[in-house]
């Protein structure tokens, strides 16, 4: 963005950022975030305090005690954005997308850093790890929330943590937890979420897909070939039963023993009929900048095996295929069962949005 598109934008920005005044408990620090902000949209090469300060005019240490002293009302900038979202884009059709990037760091002080596996170069390198509530509906896309991951072995190291001002109560948390924090505090603000997804990591854990099926909440999963389940559910059986000849009867539903044991959704892909047989079906999922992507589907109501080992559903499973490439992916729903397969689709394809948001994020706004 140049100097004229700027100036022409100007007392549109100055009114938006006034949405955040009340943020700031005192005027003069609040008086620092258009120069923040400006400096982050610029045509920096370098974004970071000193060329920001010195092209805004402003003293360096000004700027830097800004960000790292002055006191923000996060939790309350959280609820602006949040109710920007509701007032000007709420839509029944809304889709959640949770997903994390990651940032590379070569030092040691910054909060939350380590070796660990980093999206954005795809490998382990030195990093810190962020998870984000992305918020998709019609021509719009934003990021709603984000918050640090921070590894246990920063959670047990308290006075590193204090040394890099992280508060005692900040602690460890998986990041599907976080997750559905992001997605709670999101819902207590009045966002609506027709859908969420998210990919193969979050869909690979089953106690944050039951978290989400249980809080009634719509979702398609990218979840791993090796989850497991039927397609015809096994018989579940309710009658007492005892361990050895001694003890109470139990009556804890179980499988019988006839049941058949349950399989891997690969192996249901290769070797049952009504997936075996099915014949792959084309859709035409968006047009992209080298043309339409497309990918071969295959669908099926199936049982997927809950903590207990019972069958859990029916939710609906997607068989992906790229005719280019040959690649598979999985999905499930947990969707009404007459639900379209072309809006399950739509759902599961719509993760580029976050994704765009994150080159934004880290590009053009300047914050890698």
């Amino acid at each position: 963005m140049d100097v004229r598109q700027m100036q022409r934008l100007d007392p549109l920005l100055a009114q938006f950022l006034d949405r955040f005044a009340d943020c700031f408990a005192r005027r003069d620090t609040r008086a620092h975030l258009p120069v923040y902000v400006r400096g982050q949209l610029s045509s920096l090469e370098r974004k970071s305090v000193e060329p920001m300060a010195l092209a805004a005019g402003v003293p360096v240490r000004t700027l830097q005690e800004f960000l790292t002293h002055l006191e923000w009302d996060a939790d309350r900038m959280r609820q602006r954005v949040a109710e920007i979202v509701v007032q000007e884009h709420a839509n029944p059709e809304s889709i959640g997308i949770i997903d994390e990037t990651g940032w590379v760091k070569k030092g040691e002080r910054t909060p939350g850093v380590q070796r660990q596996y980093c999206g954005a170069v795809g490998k382990q390198e030195n990093c810190i790890i962020t998870v984000h509530l992305g918020y998709a509906a019609g021509g719009f896309h934003c990021l709603l929330d984000g918050d640090l991951y921070l590894p246990e072995s920063w959670h047990q190291d308290r006075a590193r943590c204090r040394a890099a001002g992280i508060p005692d109560d900040v602690v460890y948390r998986s990041k599907s937890d976080i997750a559905l924090e992001l997605y709670d505090r999101a819902r207590r603000h009045g966002v609506h979420f027709e859908w969420l997804t998210f990919d193969e990591w979050y869909g690979g854990k089953p106690a944050f897909l039951r978290a989400l099926d249980q809080r009634q909440q719509q979702f398609v999963a990218e979840v791993h070939k090796a989850v497991v389940g039927w397609i015809d559910p096994p018989p579940v059986t309710h009658r007492p039963f005892r361990r050895g000849k001694r003890g109470p009867l139990r009556k804890t539903p179980r499988l019988r023993a006839d049941s058949p044991p349950a399989q891997t959704l690969e192996q249901l892909a290769q070797s049952h009929p009504r997936l075996r047989k099915q014949r792959w079906k084309t859709w035409r999922i968006k047009d992209g900048q080298k043309g339409p992507i497309v990918w071969q589907v295959k669908h099926v109501l199936i049982h997927v095996k809950d903590e207990d080992g019972l069958p859990a559903g029916p939710w609906h499973l997607l068989v992906a295929r790229n005719p280019l490439t040959g690649e598979i992916k999985y999905f499930l729903s947990n969707a009404p069962p007459e639900t379209p397969v072309s809006t399950l689709l739509r759902v599961a394809f719509s993760r580029w949005r976050v994704e765009r948001c994150f080159e934004d994020h880290k590009g053009e706004v300047g914050l890698d």
